[in-house]
């Protein structure tokens, strides 16, 4: 995936103040890859013949791809940092993430829609904990 992110932060003048670049990159793009995934996924089920039955998933979907947009945006601001927000937002964002993960997994047999929207959720978990414990 080719995006702006490392781009942005390296041409950003202030100091990243004690982050691990490579992991707020990651966490960043991974964020911006899961909102989509769930977007899609959650559009996805509204397509299908059993729709009724996707109604938590598709919640899922829609909570997760905001939370994990708006946990994107806040990342990737550096005037006026706030540590402890920053870690409010990727334990909300990992938390959303395991979620949406699991649900999604519950239908990833019969659609390959929520197999992929799993997967991204389980990258996106992984790299907001991995920068989560690296901001200590």
């Amino acid at each position: 995936m080719i995006t702006a992110v490392k781009d942005m932060l390296d041409a950003h003048p202030s100091d990243p103040g004690g982050v691990d670049p490579d992991r707020l990159v990651r966490c960043i793009e991974e964020c911006l890859s899961c909102a989509q995934a769930c977007t899609a996924c959650a559009d996805a089920c509204m397509s299908e013949d059993m729709v009724a039955e996707l109604t938590r998933c598709i919640r899922t979907d829609a909570d997760c791809a905001d939370l994990c947009t708006a946990t994107a945006r806040v990342l990737s601001r550096r005037t006026g940092y706030d540590a402890e927000v920053a870690r409010a937002v990727l334990r909300a964002c990992a938390t959303v993430c395991k979620a949406c993960g699991d649900e999604c997994e519950r239908h990833a047999d019969m659609h390959d829609h929520c197999r992929v929207c799993a997967e991204a959720c389980r990258r996106c978990e992984q790299a907001c904990n991995d920068l989560l414990a690296s901001l200590g």
